[in-house]
């Protein structure tokens, strides 16, 4: 025999289902949100770590020429490159 629930019964499981479900609601919007924020920290970690290694990348480019700087051979050659200077016995003819 099955017994018929009783009127507060009923009322007490619908507000159980109803605080059940608000709970499940409110934690999957939580999970939801966690998830999205965790995929932009990913997508801005990767671009930081592009950017990291570009820059490492000047940087190895900076040490070499600062290195060759030290060198009066490669700072004549390169003033006479880059500004057009010029001995006295040379002249300079611009090719472009």
């Amino acid at each position: 025999m099955t017994r018929g629930r009783t009127k507060k019964e009923k009322n007490r499981l619908i507000i159980i289902s109803l605080t059940m479900l608000a709970l499940l609601i409110y934690l999957g919007f939580n999970v939801y949100s966690d998830f999205s924020k965790i995929k932009a920290n990913k997508t801005e970690a990767s671009n930081l770590k592009t950017q990291y290694e570009n820059l490492l990348d000047e940087e190895k480019k900076l040490n070499s020429e600062v290195t060759k700087m030290q060198d009066s051979a490669y700072i004549a050659k390169y003033a006479k490159e880059k500004y057009m200077y010029s001995s006295d016995d040379e002249i300079i003819i611009r090719i472009d």
